[in-house]
C-alpha cells in the first residue's frame, strides 16, 4: 500500500521535526543543539552558526565558540545576543564563551509547557495525516478499487500506525520534561 509507505514517511519527518525543536529547548546544560537555528549575517548573507565555528562543549554549563574565521567574531555575537536563548556571549577576542545559567522552578515549569506545546503540534499533525489517508482509502473503496474488507483492514492499519507515532512523541515529551525538571 503506497499510502502506508508515504504515511511512515511522513510520520518519520514529523518526530525528526519534533526532535529539532526539543533540542533547541535550553534543560540546564551545554548542548550544541541550542544554537542550531542560530543564523549570522556573514557578508550579507544569512549562514548557520555550524557553518561558521567550531561550537564545543569544555564544560557542562558551558558552550565554546570557536569562529573559522576571527573577522567574523563580532558578527556571530551579535546574532547570538539577537537570537533571544537568553544567555549573555563573554567574547575574550578568539572564542565566545556561553555560560549556561541555571534554570529556575518557574522558567522549568515554562519551558515543559513549551515542550508540550511541542508535542501536542506534532500529535496534530499525525491525526491529519491518518484523516487524509482515511479519506483516500474511503475514495479508493467508493471508486471500486479496494474491497470494503481491504478498507477496514487499511483503516485498523492506519489507525496502528498512527497510535505508535503518538506513543513515541509521548515518550520524547515526558523524556525532555524529565530531563527539564532534573535539578
Amino acid at each position: 500500500m503506497a499510502e502506508k509507505k508515504s504515511l511512515e514517511e511522513r510520520i518519520e519527518s514529523t518526530k525528526n521535526f519534533l526532535k529539532e525543536n526539543l533540542n533547541t529547548v535550553r534543560a540546564g546544560r551545554a548542548n550544541p543543539a541550542l544554537l542550531d537555528k542560530v543564523m549570522v549575517d556573514y557578508y550579507g548573507t544569512p549562514t548557520s552558526l555550524k557553518a561558521l565555528a567550531n561550537i564545543s562543549v569544555p564544560d557542562p554549563r558551558t558552550l565554546m565558540i570557536s569562529p573559522f574565521d576571527p573577522q567574523s567574531i563580532s558578527d556571530i555575537e551579535r546574532a547570538l545576543n539577537e537570537a533571544n536563548i537568553g544567555i549573555t556571549p563573554a567574547n575574550d577576542g578568539k572564542v565566545i564563551r556561553l555560560a549556561i545559567p541555571q534554570l529556575t522552578e518557574e522558567r522549568r515549569k515554562e519551558l515543559t509547557k513549551v515542550v508540550k506545546g511541542y508535542g501536542e503540534d506534532a500529535k496534530v499533525a499525525i491525526r491529519n495525516m491518518r484523516r487524509d489517508i482515511n479519506e483516500e482509502l474511503k475514495k479508493s473503496q467508493k471508486a471500486g478499487e479496494i474491497t470494503e474488507d481491504d478498507l477496514k483492514e487499511d483503516l485498523d492499519e492506519t489507525q496502528k500506525t498512527c497510535d505508535k507515532a503518538i506513543k513515541d512523541i509521548d515518550d520524547m515529551i515526558a523524556d525532555k520534561e524529565k530531563e527539564l525538571m532534573e535539578v
